[in-house]
């Protein structure tokens, strides 16, 4: 939901009822995230949409039906084997809603807290026996997974939405401006940092958080006010060792981090290696730098740099290695029907 909260405000605004449909739950192979969801608005307008194949197709009816009748409904829909995301078939649980600021009167408290980036959490009552009580909302900023919660008289939805992951960027250059593009799509708060004023224009970075300052220093005090976690990517794009050298001396003693890399040409990859080997790291910590920073795609300018790194970065949090996409085992066929079977007892309309 997080990728269409704009959309969703501004049905919220409109005064008219959309219908807005998510899946809670997936059983099969593939990788179509609990979670996902499709807003129609009172014009017949589609929001959200890219799951693609006959799940996107059902999502999206169930998302209009429930803006056309008002009725709230957990609907299970199988999914053939070959569809996007689910090589071997499966099903899902889709939840559709009626949305407006009738029927969800704290949405905007929820947009509010994820543009802030700070954690919020959404349950919402997908199944119960007492119809009035399906689509009811509860609001808390505690820490959850995002998931389907069955208890004993009720079906709940966890929909968590923990803050954006931060990524630095040190160096303000044409790639810093290019890649800050690229991580926003991705979801990413970026920060450029920058020892040189006349460079550090915020006007040349839009979207990003500019800083002014010495890059070892500014990411030794992000780092003591615990603003670093397994989250957080690291970009260093100023090829001067006077730079770098000591931000990635920083960077590599930090317990926690989900990405560092660091761009240039392979012989200030090599000359690199060369001075943190003298500085006495050794080369299980320096596997953890992804140096020259990107995955090989033949990039030549600064937009082609950014979309290999954020490749890189991408491959990185999911723990790939950037290989190209293989075909699934088709012999999970026998797993998925086993676990389809033991899906739930309960079943409702399905589309």
């Amino acid at each position: 939901m997080r990728d269409i909260v704009d959309d969703l405000l501004r049905v919220w605004h409109s005064g008219r009822t959309g219908g807005l449909a998510t899946i809670v739950r997936t059983v099969g192979s593939g990788g179509v995230p609990v979670g996902s969801a499709i807003l129609v608005d009172a014009n017949g307008a589609v929001y959200g949409a890219g799951i693609g194949g006959s799940v996107e197709a059902a999502v999206y009816e169930a998302a209009k039906s429930a803006a056309r009748t008002g009725a709230r409904t957990l609907h299970r829909v199988p999914v053939p084997p070959g569809e996007p995301g689910f090589e071997s078939g499966g099903m899902v649980d889709v939840f559709a809603e009626p949305f407006s600021h009738h029927d969800f009167p704290e949405f905007p408290t929820v947009a509010k807290e994820i543009a802030a980036n700070r954690r919020v959490t959404v349950f919402t009552v997908v199944w119960n026996p007492d119809p009035d009580l399906i689509g009811q909302h509860l609001i808390t900023d505690k820490r959850h997974n995002t998931e389907l919660v069955a208890l004993p008289e009720s079906d709940l939805f966890v929909a968590s939405f923990a803050p954006a992951p931060r990524l630095l960027i040190f160096g303000a250059n044409a790639q810093a401006a290019a890649l800050t593009v690229q991580a926003r799509l991705l979801g990413y708060r970026v920060t450029i940092c920058d020892s040189r004023a006349e460079f550090a224009n915020p006007d040349a970075f839009p979207g990003a958080e500019v800083v002014v300052d010495w890059p070892h220093r500014y990411l030794n005090t992000l780092s003591a006010a615990g603003e670093i976690d397994a989250t957080t990517g690291i970009v260093v794009l100023a090829h001067d060792p006077k730079f770098e050298i000591p931000l990635l001396t920083v960077a590599l003693r930090l317990p926690e981090l989900g990405y560092l890399g660091a761009s240039g040409s392979f012989s200030a990859h090599a000359r690199r290696i060369d001075d943190l080997r003298a500085g006495g790291f050794d080369e299980t910590t320096l596997a953890r730098l992804h140096s020259p920073a990107g995955l090989d795609v033949g990039a030549r300018t600064a937009n082609e740099t950014a979309v290999a790194i954020a490749a890189e970065l991408i491959a990185a949090r999911s723990g790939r290695t950037g290989r190209p996409a293989q075909r699934g085992n088709q012999g999970e066929s026998a797993e998925v029907i086993h676990a389809a079977q033991a899906f739930g007892a309960r079943t409702s309309v399905a589309l």
